[in-house]
């Protein structure tokens, strides 16, 4: 520093005195440059006063020797302190050169630059706001200085600068906001610890409305909420809690829209934590907003499906995520089901699934993968929220984003069988709630539920996949009448027949599980649908079939399920008698294709009771070439015969006079059937068969002892008037 330079109104002494590497002489100086200042005060000269604080601050604190800045902090800390009230008037000329020293390389001159600052602020108090953002950027710094020194004077001015803030009323939130949303993001502990602290302040005072801004440091909040240090962990926590809380009590001011892209990334995260956390949101949001969060249903789902599967470990993140599952299904209404395109009105304001998709690819790129709502929203804080009293908010259901999501996840083979439970309830929910829709999605979601339906590690799975191909093939309550029906079951639409085909096709190329499961699935669709309605389209596209012994095998098994099943007690009942059109119908469609099996074309003419022909189809077998096979289905249809099913059948056989041919029919089968159990259980059967002329000698004498009673009665009655008359 250049000695002959005038410094004037300082002293030469003064002058001296600040630039002494001793503090002891530094302190002296300010002593009398206190005095200076006080004196300028009295006079009330201004441009003596900004002569003093600019010398300070250029010849001194920005000066490129320590000691004379050192002196300089320290003669500005005085300036202050004189100024008293009338500090504020100065503040950008105090603040500025200490400001600049925060960075300095020396951790001594920065802790000075820190005590500086705080005597100016202390004095100040509430004229700082202003400055706010720059003393809020400096002490964000110094937080994470590594100097315990300089931590711990920063955190004295921090203290102090919380309290200001706490006790007034001109905040400015707004200029604060873009400044706390870029320091959010730092990934230094304390710089993380140091917003969160300002963040609880904040929010704990009540004249600042942190929670209109929300939306802007929310995913910095999730971000931190996942720091190694348990302490910063624990207050990011209480954070959230709090805005949480206020954000229940006051749901008509929250921009749940704003919010709920950041909720679905958060839900996803890997740490369990945020994961947790953000799936209570998710179900807060869900809850309160309403119908508001169902253009992000796509993501949600995408989020919370998932996590329908975990276990114990993650049990709390299943419960929350179950509850945020089922209040969302709740939130589609049949009101959904209205086409936009059919001229009814439907509001735009609101982004749909694909809008969001294309915003979150785009802010991926930002902050190194964390969410930049920096940009102008495309909501508004009115618009988000309605009270239960008023009109429901009208928002437009993306339907096709909500099924691809869950038909990615029937697709994904890693999918847990919660979750895949959960999708297919989807669907059917879907169905009945917006069938006109998703009828659109019917022939793309058929092959992945057929796939399901057949899938025997998941049969809870399954069980759930015939709700929703039932409810397709019924054509739910919009659809029927509108749709094209299959060719041989006109009450069902063409999405039945279509579904019968591909399922004979799956059949026919997965032999193991048409053995394993081929009964329980028909069994499950008889269940669900008109079993009248699946043996006759069945038996139609198997007449077709090229594949006879496919054809043969299949026809088998539809005929085992058609005489053993319980859930088929009334078809049988229907085909007993042949009564009405509709049931000699069925039967000729059934028999024509029952004959690509012959015992089975058989045992359908024993159940409609058509004998005569039962015995020509047997004395036909003897062209046929008699296999093992062959025989073990006669051997199996005799075992039938004793079942309760055929109870009937095996009563006819003691009206021989009126059933001849079941008779013969019988003891044609015993004749095709090698000596085996199967041949002794039918000959046991038709021994017990009476003898007609036995049966009709007995009848003869039967009339003979009631024409003799009728004679006795006769005689008995005139001997009896004979001793009456005698008597008189």
């Amino acid at each position: 520093m250049n000695p002959e330079k005038d410094f004037s109104p300082l002293t030469p002494s003064i002058v001296r005195a600040l630039n002494d590497k001793l503090y002891e002489k530094r302190k002296v100086a300010a002593l009398e440059i206190e005095k200076l200042v006080r004196e300028f005060v009295a006079q009330n000269s201004t441009a003596q006063i900004k002569h003093v604080i600019l010398i300070l601050s250029q010849e001194f604190a920005l000066s490129q020797h320590p000691h004379s800045r050192k002196g300089g902090l320290i003669g500005l800390a005085a300036c202050s302190i004189a100024l008293g009230k009338d500090s504020g008037l100065y503040l950008k000329e105090l603040i500025e050169p200490v400001l600049t020293c925060f960075n300095d390389a020396d951790s001594r001159l920065r802790y000075y630059a820190c005590e500086a600052l705080y005597n100016i602020v202390k004095v100040a108090r509430g004229s700082v706001l202003p400055h706010f953002n720059v003393l809020f950027d400096g002490l964000s710094k110094l937080a994470a200085d590594p100097d315990p020194n300089v931590k711990s004077g920063s955190e004295l001015l921090d203290r102090l600068l919380k309290d200001i803030v706490t006790e007034s009323n001109k905040f400015d939130l707004i200029s604060f906001i873009p400044l706390l949303r870029e320091r959010i993001y730092s990934n230094n502990q304390y710089a993380r610890q140091f917003i969160i602290s300002w963040i609880l302040v904040l929010e704990s005072v009540p004249d600042i409305n942190l929670l209109d801004y929300l939306p802007e440091i929310l995913d910095g909040l999730f971000q931190i909420l996942g720091d190694n240090s348990k302490e910063i962990r624990k207050m990011c926590e209480v954070a959230l809690g709090e805005f949480l809380k206020e954000i229940k009590k006051n749901p008509s001011s929250v921009k749940f829209a704003e919010m709920a892209n950041i909720l679905v990334i958060h839900c996803q995260a890997s740490d369990d934590l945020i994961q947790l956390t953000a799936m209570c949101w998710m179900r807060e949001f869900i809850q309160l907003a309403g119908r508001v969060m169902l253009p992000y249903s796509s993501g949600i789902l995408t989020a919370v499906l998932p996590c329908l599967s975990y276990d114990d470990r993650k049990k709390r993140i299943l419960a929350v995520a179950n509850v945020c599952n089922q209040s969302l299904m709740k939130l589609v209404i049949p009101e959904d089901d209205e086409v936009a395109d059919e001229g009814k009105p439907g509001l735009a304001s609101l982004p749909t699934d694909t809008d969001q998709e294309e915003s979150l690819s785009k802010q991926e790129g930002v902050s190194g993968g964390c969410l930049d709502t920096s940009g102008d929203s495309n909501f508004s804080s009115t618009s988000v929220f309605m009270p239960a009293s008023a009109e429901r908010l009208q928002v437009t259901l993306n339907l096709d984003g909500i099924v691809q999501v869950l038909d990615c996840h029937l697709h994904d083979a890693g999918a847990g069988m919660m979750t895949r439970i959960a999708v297919l309830k989807w669907l059917y929910h879907l169905y009945i709630k917006t069938p006109r829709k998703m009828f659109r999605h019917t022939d793309s979601l058929f092959p992945i539920l057929l796939k399901t339906l057949s899938d025997e590690s998941d049969e809870v799975s399954a069980d759930a996949a015939f709700e929703d191909i039932s409810y397709q093939m019924e054509g739910g309550p919009s659809a029927k009448g509108s749709m094209e029906c299959s060719p041989t079951t006109p009450t069902m639409n063409s999405y039945f027949y279509k579904f019968m085909i591909n399922l004979l096709k799956r059949f026919s190329s997965e032999r193991k599980l048409l053995e394993t499961r081929g009964a329980f699935i028909i069994r499950q669709l008889c269940l669900l649908l008109n079993a009248e309605n699946i043996f006759h389209s069945m038996a139609d596209i198997l007449l077709r079939e090229e594949d006879l012994k496919f054809a043969s095998t299949m026809v088998h098994t539809l005929n085992t399920i058609l005489l053993t099943s319980s859930e088929l007690f009334q078809l049988r009942n229907q085909l007993k008698d042949l009564k009405t059109p509709e049931s000699r119908n069925l039967f000729c469609c059934l028999y024509r294709s029952w004959c690509h099996n012959p015992v089975t074309t058989v045992s359908l003419c024993f159940l409609t009771q058509n004998y005569k022909h039962a015995y020509d189809l047997i004395q036909k077998f003897g062209d046929l070439e008699v296999t093992v096979d062959f025989l073990i289905e006669v051997d199996k249809l005799v075992q039938l015969i004793e079942c309760p099913i055929f109870t009937y059948l095996r009563l006819q056989l003691l009206d021989v006079k009126s059933n001849p041919f079941l008779i013969r029919a019988l003891y044609g089968l015993l004749m095709l059937l090698p000596q085996s159990s199967a041949f002794q259980l039918l000959s046991h059967r038709l021994q017990c068969v009476p003898n007609p002329e036995l049966m009709q000698a007995a009848a003869v004498m039967i009339l003979q002892i009631k024409h003799q009673n009728i004679m006795l009665g006769n005689n008995f009655g005139r001997k009896s008037s004979s001793i009456h008359s005698n008597a008189m």
